[in-house]
């Protein structure tokens, strides 16, 4: 089980850094547009806004990076981002898009478990 878990923390953590990637490089272009559904216009308006959230899943990403590299000792970093990703993914689908709970929170509060039952 303790694979697993490490093996659902890395996956978490490259999906944040997918998202740091359409985020702040793809927002405006094509691929970035059809992933958030956006049209040129609405893209351009808030690529700096989509480039700042991008920078916050980056530090996600890096905090649970972190925390699989210290292995055991690192399980307090590793439930600590787990629970940030889990919290921004509820917010964001309260707020933006229901399929946010499905592709950020789930994956992350799965990961959160099977971490919890290995300790």
């Amino acid at each position: 089980m303790a694979m697993a878990a490490t093996v659902l923390i890395a996956l978490v953590a490259l999906l944040h850094v997918y998202f740091l990637v359409l985020e702040m490089f793809l927002w405006d272009k094509p691929a970035g547009m059809r992933a958030f559904g956006l049209k040129q216009e609405m893209a351009t308006a808030t690529k700096v806004l989509a480039a700042n959230q991008g920078l916050y899943n980056g530090f996600l990403a890096a905090g649970l990076f972190w925390g699989l590299w210290l292995g055991a000792a690192g399980f307090e970093i590793k439930v600590f981002f787990l629970l940030c990703v889990v919290i921004a993914g509820v917010f964001g689908a309260a707020t933006a898009n229901k399929k946010i709970l499905f592709v950020q929170a789930l994956p992350a509060a799965l990961a959160l478990v099977l971490l919890v039952l290995t300790k």
